[in-house]
């Protein structure tokens, strides 16, 4: 029986050595790719820019002009005010900067709650099979069944005030079944490995199978996944504030600031909305071309390539 183990044993070393191949050959093929570089320094770009907003940005995003002086209301995009300012005189790209850490968060938040269930719900059902997998099987089924802003929003409502924490749960709880299904299908075809089977030999838990010997060989496609969707949780995010759902006011949010100025879009005074617009269309294409390169790169269809 030990010898028997350890030949197995023996046959997935090598696996091992050639996923660390694997690995070199998705970065060498990443960074050949024009637009999935792009998409990284935009998204390394937001990210610098969320976390030193308030040495960016020239205004403090809240500051209102005095009841006086209604000069700097909505005045137009000039040197002192790079995107104008909106109705109060506040400082529209000072409110841009520091929205990016409002749409950022939720973002990655939303992505860490929503992999977690995924992947945990994901991982049980396709390794236990039988009445867990029926089970999770037909809980994805019910939260697909619910349109999914009508169930994001009936959880916000829930709540008496929206803040952060109650926009990336509610995004998180609802936005699961997709990253579930597909950790079902990699955890069914994984658990049939010679490396699995070797590992049961040997006596090892099912928590050690699952979380330490398959999970490692199948995270790519979850990583790619979760990327994709932040591009998605950053459109909802700002959805949910452009219908007054979102982080309360006067904190500075793209979809807040896009409805806002909306009534304004047609009378001369379209930066109110169009900036923070043009803010979210960017960043969610970053993190698309960011996604799109790590599934590209990742494929090991095109482990041969280069």
């Amino acid at each position: 029986m030990h010898a028997s183990v350890e030949a197995v044993a023996a046959t997935a070393t090598p696996e091992v050595v050639q996923g660390r191949s694997l690995w070199s050959d998705a970065r060498r093929r990443f960074f050949r790719n024009k637009l999935a570089v792009l998409g990284l320094i935009i998204v390394v770009g937001l990210v610098l820019v969320a976390i030193f907003a308030p040495y960016i940005a020239p205004y403090d995003p809240l500051e209102q002009l005095a009841w006086e002086d209604f000069s700097k209301s909505l005045a137009p995009p000039s040197w002192e005010h790079p995107f104008g300012t909106d109705l109060y005189g506040r400082d529209i790209f000072s409110r841009v900067i520091y929205g990016t850490r409002i749409s950022l968060s939720i973002a990655l938040m939303a992505a860490v709650v929503t992999t977690a269930i995924g992947i945990t719900l994901g991982a049980l059902a396709g390794y236990f099979g039988g009445w867990v997998d029926s089970f999770i099987t037909w809980l994805i089924n019910v939260v697909w069944s619910f349109p999914f802003l009508l169930f994001v929003l009936a959880i916000i409502t829930i709540f008496p005030e929206a803040s952060l924490t109650i926009i990336f749960i509610a995004i998180g709880v609802v936005s699961w079944p997709d990253i579930a299904r597909m950790t079902r299908g990699q955890f069914l075809a994984a658990r049939e490995n010679e490396y699995v089977e070797a590992a049961k030999a040997i006596g090892a838990s099912d928590f050690i199978i699952i979380f330490r010997h398959i999970l490692p060989n199948i995270i790519a496609p979850m990583l790619v996944q979760a990327t994709l969707a932040m591009g998605s949780y950053i459109q909802l995010e700002a959805s949910l504030s452009f219908l007054g759902f979102g982080v309360p006011p006067p904190t500075p949010s793209w979809g807040r600031m896009a409805s806002e100025g909306q009534n304004y879009l047609f009378s001369g005074q379209w930066w109110w909305s169009i900036m923070p617009g043009i803010a979210i269309m960017v960043t969610v294409l970053g993190f698309n071309l960011l996604g799109d390169g790590l599934r590209d790169a990742l494929d090991v269809r095109q482990q041969t390539d280069g």
